[in-house]
């Protein structure tokens, strides 16, 4: 099964968390595909792409609980475009900062997550929300989550 990691990012956080799921998690999903979400927009999930594939959202939050600027594209895209994704299987990453914006902590992976789900496609587990704040490494973080997502998975 294929793991595509959609990446959107403004400091290049959420990209080191997939680049340390794709390296982690080598074992359990092959191939790992990361692509940066610029210039998608919602034909990334057309069903001939995702076809034996699930997607992974890592998403960091920008300014107060916005997506991050490469990101608009496709989350505008959702509304503008919108269709029935019900053959979408996916799970969110959300990175934030609760210190400094407690009330939209991970907002870009919810308002992802929110929107998807609105438009029919299947999230699989619990969103992943990883704190800057908490003193722990986002990316080891994250791929010790993924690992176990994965493992819930795939059949």
């Amino acid at each position: 099964m294929k793991l595509k990691i959609l990446v959107g990012s403004m400091t290049h956080t959420a990209d080191h968390v997939a680049q340390a799921i794709q390296m982690e998690c080598a074992d359990l999903a092959s191939p790992i595909e990361v692509q940066w979400m610029d210039g998608l927009d919602i034909h990334v999930f057309d069903a001939e792409k995702a076809t034996d594939a699930i997607f992974l959202m890592c998403i960091s939050t920008y300014g107060a609980g916005d997506v991050p600027d490469n990101a608009q594209m496709l989350y505008q895209s959702l509304d503008a475009q919108a269709r029935y994704l019900g053959h979408v299987r996916y799970g969110v990453i959300a990175l934030g900062d609760s210190m400094g914006h407690a009330e939209t902590f991970g907002f870009g992976g919810k308002r992802f997550d929110e929107r998807l789900q609105d438009l029919g496609a299947q999230r699989i587990g619990d969103i992943c929300c990883l704190d800057s704040s908490d003193g722990t490494l986002p990316d080891a973080k994250g791929a010790q989550w993924c690992r176990a997502w994965l493992k819930a998975a795939l059949p």
